[in-house]
């Protein structure tokens, strides 16, 4: 089956492509073409950048907040084309997961100040959400916030708070009430991250990487302003927020490029003197995921174009974002099965990053990147919710269970 676009959505996907041709960096494509996960923080923000000077930096918010009002099709097509260029991803955590929240349920004020900076790539946004002890479970956060006067006093701990160390402004989870259900006493704060008591510790990784932190936080204060809407109700902005983040997790566009790399490197490996494309147990796992991707793809666009499917919204975002991430690892481990002994090289992230890696018939480029690629996949079934947390949503939400 073939999705045939109309010439509308053609020209548009050949105006995306030219813009791509001529705008997108080509040492920043490489980068993210390299497929080391996450990309780089710095080449997000410049991304953001130059997206914003074409209009195109926040194409899903609202017209009136920077939105291009295009269509969902047009929406999809737009990611797919810059996916398919190896664009960077813009810098999501604030347009993508705080933003939506800021102009749905934030003051008039806190749209003029916090969303022209998300829209313009001017600030980087970091996520604290998950504590130690308090990861898919976060109503039993327990870092405070208490009232003092015009300010918060916020005391506590996140952990996995990605790129932490380079953002200027985090979206955190604060506790302003003990007693009565715990999802009733978690507020929604914005926090300066340069705030006096705050403390930043990068964890490394084994990939040579330090992306995700620790955000320690000691009698800082934040002005009662920074509160996004009421207080107490931070349970119900970040159910919102995660439903946006797991509809996205399926991770389509990622997953379909990765899969083309797939395609190509095998022409190129070999096994027993034959290209690995042309080995039948090889096409077969290639075949099935190509198909299991379109089925995915095709769930994706039904959401977007609205279709009612007769479950709750959130156990629909909750599907996608199972079904993506276990297909991203299941791509990301057939190219590392086809490299072989080759996949086992371990490639330091800082040299990949910045092109310091000699390649050689030995080596090619195709190689770089894609072990560290697989096993940072995995996170894929944790981050936004593990798995095991998303399919008790389904249950509980889709079938009452």
């Amino acid at each position: 089956m073939q999705l045939k676009m109309s010439e509308e959505i053609e020209s548009f996907r050949a105006e995306v492509r030219e813009f791509l041709k001529t705008d997108l960096p080509c040492a920043m494509a490489e980068r993210s073409a390299r497929a080391v996960l996450p990309t780089p923080d710095e080449d997000g923000l410049a991304w953001t950048k130059v997206l914003a000077r074409k209009g195109w930096s926040v194409p899903y918010w609202p017209v009136e907040y920077g939105g291009t009002g295009w269509s969902a099709l047009k929406l999809f097509v737009f990611e797919e084309e810059c996916h398919a260029a190896d664009a960077p991803v813009p810098a999501w955590q604030g347009a993508h997961m705080c933003g939506p929240v800021v102009y749905t349920f934030g003051t008039e004020e806190q749209k003029q100040r916090f969303l022209p900076p998300m829209r313009d790539g001017e600030h980087l946004w970091a996520q604290g959400f998950s504590e130690p002890g308090a990861g898919s479970d976060l109503a039993s956060l327990r870092t405070s916030a208490v009232r003092s006067g015009d300010r918060y006093i916020v005391n506590g701990q996140k952990i996995w708070t990605s790129g932490a160390y380079l953002a200027h402004w985090g979206f955190f989870l604060v506790r302003t009430r003990t007693d009565g259900k715990p999802q009733e006493g978690i507020s929604f704060l914005l926090i300066d991250l340069k705030s006096p008591g705050i403390t930043i510790r990068r964890i490394p990784q084994m990939n040579g990487d330090a992306h995700l932190c620790e955000v320690f936080l000691d009698d800082v204060e934040v002005p009662l302003d920074n509160l996004v809407g009421e207080e107490g109700k931070g349970w119900s902005y970040a159910k919102f927020l995660l439903d946006q983040e797991r509809a996205t997790s399926a991770s389509i566009h990622w997953s379909k490029r990765q899969l083309a790399m797939v395609r190509a490197t095998a022409r190129q490996e070999r096994q027993a003197g034959v290209p690995l494309i042309e080995h039948p147990v090889f096409r077969q796992r290639l075949s099935r995921l190509e198909a299991e991707l379109t089925a995915l793809e095709w769930s994706v666009l039904r959401v977007l174009a609205n279709e009612q499917a007769g479950y709750h919204p959130t156990a629909i975002a909750s599907g996608l974002k199972v079904r993506g991430s276990e297909l991203q690892l299941r791509v990301t481990e057939l190219q590392t099965d086809m490299l072989g002994s080759k996949a086992l090289r371990f490639f330091d992230y800082e040299r990949v990053v910045d092109g310091d890696v000699a390649c050689s018939p030995a080596w090619p480029p195709y190689v770089i990147g894609k072990t560290t690629t697989y096993l940072g996949a995995r996170a894929a079934t944790i981050y936004g919710g593990s798995l095991q947390i998303q399919k008790g949503i389904i249950s509980k939400l889709a079938f009452g269970l």
